[in-house]
């Protein structure tokens, strides 16, 4: 069975992979979408390696 963290992970990885395939679609937006794609995968790698962890140094809302 997966723990929460894990499929969090799961599902941002595929969040990256989908803005990246929008992003190859779209010349425009491409450097954009593919930014984006990368902090979907830091945040799944920070999931996963501290899934409790804090963020430091962020604003909150």
């Amino acid at each position: 069975m997966s723990s929460h963290a894990e499929l969090a992970a799961k599902l941002l990885r595929e969040a990256a992979q989908f803005y990246r395939a929008v992003g190859e679609g779209n010349p425009e937006l491409s450097a954009k979408l593919a930014e984006s794609a990368k902090v979907y995968e830091s945040v799944a790698t920070l999931v996963e390696t501290d899934p409790t962890g804090a963020i430091t140094g962020a604003k909150k809302d």
